[in-house]
């Protein structure tokens, strides 16, 4: 064979008979010489300094790059190297040995050769049998789901189970300064004694592979919506006590921009997320006192084209927050999202519900990050702020609440639309400007100039899709759901159609409610014209009365009467609550929904009921009183604004703050 072919041919093969330098080796000089602290490895190239002056008599080892004054005479090269040896041990205080090993080693590795073996260790730590790292890592791994226990017990462990695994003093074990070290080298991979036991526990769930989330294209594409519990206490307009509030938003995946936002008392219903995904299509109006630089423009206006708003279109009375037509809705698991009203309004609007996995927040990150800034930059410094946890909350943080729940909401809101939409965020990014810090506004701005416009439903009775439904059929007398009968001039024509011949799933109409006001219910006819069909007893109230405490009165009046009827039932809860009495947590519960100032979903030409109807709060705010039944003798007229008698006794023997105000559906 010639040479050529014999190097270049697939038939021959060279079978080397020593083996050369290998991938493996050893680490690279450039990955030792980063492990090194500053100061550490300014040591070693000073070391390395003096021994390329031993061996060629300049600093640099090379004549052509000589400093001034080298060659010094001690180290000329004519000199041997045994005294060029001697005359740097004098020079740096040590041994002629310690510079011959220094020399041998520099020769042999470089620079690297220079620096220690502890420090060339992974995490400058000692040398450890891999044994008892396995088992440690595996026992710190079974605290996952404990309490946290100390590094002492944790080593104590793992001695044991390496004499039960291999047999007694057949592991080395490292020195107790060394053990701890390397337990803490350990506890960056297996959190167990520096962060809190919450944290360490999500941290052990994360996935061992590539994180993976959905990458969101356009504006709408997106929405997530959560709830969470508020860190701050508001005021009770009924008792004028404090009380737990809950927030539901609605945010915009690819903008980050917030498009619903509703502050619940106590919990949060079904009706409420319906009506936060109702303000993603119907955005509210501008308050007077906001800056003009807060509203929104006309949707799918970008701000670039109006140059003069006023020009065009008057005064700025723009919408708080975008306007989006969602695609699909991620959601967790709670039981309000997956209700078949909020399902049921998602189907008919053409949405999608994609449910986030179960106990993974970061499925939801955008939205739980700004549950987070909210309380950094806004409920922290309000009056009642209570602290993320129990171990954050003050002595008594709840005598200084006093801004009441639709206060509350409307500061949450100017926050969000005065400082939080025009404020660069760092997770919004365009990859072709990477640089360049986008707001929430801005990014809204650049998705519709991206992916164009898309127009959200423009009918003006959009907001009835957001109530719930109910199928019943027509009597003579009206509709009856519930025990409750409604009629209208809306049912002329349908009245009795049972012996028309038509089928039963044929005369069953759509009915729409909501369950926050019973008084009335909407009906639309086959021309798609809606009717209000009202409640037989709405005339004789004069605020909404919700689902639940309907029922609640059914049951208060069947105690005292044999045969009450829902007239009589009305007229004693209404007397009770005139009394500010407040038996119980969830009398208390109800008539703090009935209290609120604003309506779950805005429906057009229905007036918005006042809180001043309730009397305790007309006696608050000042105002007129409403008619109410006569009084009833009562021996402390203060005690009845207590949710349990005798509750400040127990305050510190139970926990109050996460079970006094529980749900309706928990109660009963």
């Amino acid at each position: 064979m010639s040479v050529r072919e014999l190097l270049t041919s697939d038939r021959a093969e060279v079978i080397p008979t020593d083996s050369g330098p290998a991938a493996d080796d050893g680490d690279l000089v450039s990955v030792v010489l980063a492990r090194l602290t500053k100061e550490e490895r300014k040591d070693v190239l000073e070391r390395a300094e003096h021994i390329r002056e031993t061996l060629t008599g300049y600093r640099s080892g090379s004549e052509e790059l000589a400093r001034p004054g080298e060659p010094r005479p001690q180290y000329a090269p004519s000199l041997s190297l045994g005294k060029r040896y001697a005359a740097k041990a004098a020079e740096l205080g040590v041994t002629v040995r310690s510079v011959e090993r220094w020399a041998r080693a520099f020769l042999e590795s470089g620079e690297v050769g220079l620096v220690s073996k502890k420090a060339q260790a992974e995490g400058g730590l000692s040398h450890a049998d891999p044994r008892w790292v396995e088992v440690a890592e595996e026992v710190l791994g079974e605290y996952e789901e404990e309490s946290r226990p100390s590094i002492k017990l944790v080593m104590e462990r793992v001695e044991a189970r390496l004499e039960e695994r291999f047999g007694p003093k057949t592991v080395p074990l490292p020195k107790r300064t060394a053990g701890y070290r390397w337990m803490h080298e350990l506890d960056r991979r297996h959190p167990t004694f520096r962060l809190s036991t919450k944290r360490n526990r999500d941290i052990a769930a994360r996935p061992a592979g590539v994180y993976g989330k959905l990458r969101p294209t356009r504006p709408g594409e997106y929405v997530l919506m959560d709830t969470t519990r508020l860190d701050v206490f508001a005021f009770d307009p009924v008792t004028l006590k404090w009380v737990q509030a809950e927030l539901t938003v609605a945010m915009d995946w690819y903008t980050r921009c917030i498009t619903g936002i509703r502050v619940t008392p106590v919990s949060t219903k079904a009706v409420d997320a319906a009506a936060v995904l109702f303000q993603t299509y119907r955005p509210r109006p501008v308050p007077g006192t906001w800056p003009a630089e807060a509203a929104w423009p006309d949707h799918g206006i970008p701000r670039g084209v109006l140059v003069e708003a006023e020009a065009v279109h008057g005064p700025v009375t723009g919408a708080v927050g975008p306007a989006l037509a969602a695609e699909t809705v991620i959601v967790d698991h709670g039981k309000i999202y997956l209700s078949a009203h909020l399902t049921s309004v998602c189907r008919r609007l053409g949405m999608s519900i994609q449910p986030a996995r179960l106990r993974t927040g970061r499925d939801k990150g955008p939205i739980e990050r700004f549950f987070r800034t909210l309380r950094e930059d806004v409920l922290q410094l309000l009056p009642g702020y209570k602290g993320p946890d129990i171990h954050s909350r003050g002595l008594n943080p709840e005598k200084d609440a006093f801004f009441f729940l639709h206060e509350l909401e409307a500061i949450i809101r100017e926050w969000v639309a005065c400082v939080y939409h025009r404020r660069p965020h760092s997770g919004l990014v365009d990859p072709h400007l990477p640089s360049v810090d986008l707001s929430p506004t801005a990014m809204f701005e650049h998705g519709l100039a991206r992916a164009g416009y898309i127009e959200v439903p423009g009918d003006p009775d959009l907001a009835y899709e957001f109530l719930e439904v109910t199928m019943r059929t027509v009597q003579h007398y009206g509709v009856e759901i519930k025990g409750r009968r409604y009629d209208g001039p809306g049912l002329d024509g349908l009245r009795d159609m049972a012996g028309s011949g038509i089928s039963l799933s044929q005369r069953r109409l759509e009915f729409f409610a909501d369950p926050d006001d019973v008084t009335r219910i909407y009906f639309r006819d086959a021309e798609r014209t809606w009717h209000t069909l009202r409640w037989e007893h709405a005339p004789s109230l004069q605020m909404p009365l919700s689902e639940e405490a309907l029922q609640f009165a059914r049951r208060l009046a069947a105690k005292q009467y044999t045969y009450p009827n829902d007239r009589l039932a009305v007229s004693l809860l209404l007397e009770r609550w005139n009394l500010g009495l407040g038996n119980s947590l969830v009398e208390r519960r109800m008539a703090l929904r009935l209290s609120r100032e604003q309506a779950a979903v805005d429906l057009p030409g229905e007036e918005v009921s006042e809180v001043s109807v309730l009397p305790s709060v007309a006696r608050v705010l000042s105002l007129p009183e409403q008619p109410s039944a006569p009084a009833i003798e009562s021996s402390d007229t203060n005690e009845g604004d207590d949710d349990v008698d005798g509750l400040e006794e127990l305050d510190e023997e139970l926990d109050f703050y996460a079970t006094a105000l529980k749900d309706v559906d928990d109660d009963e």
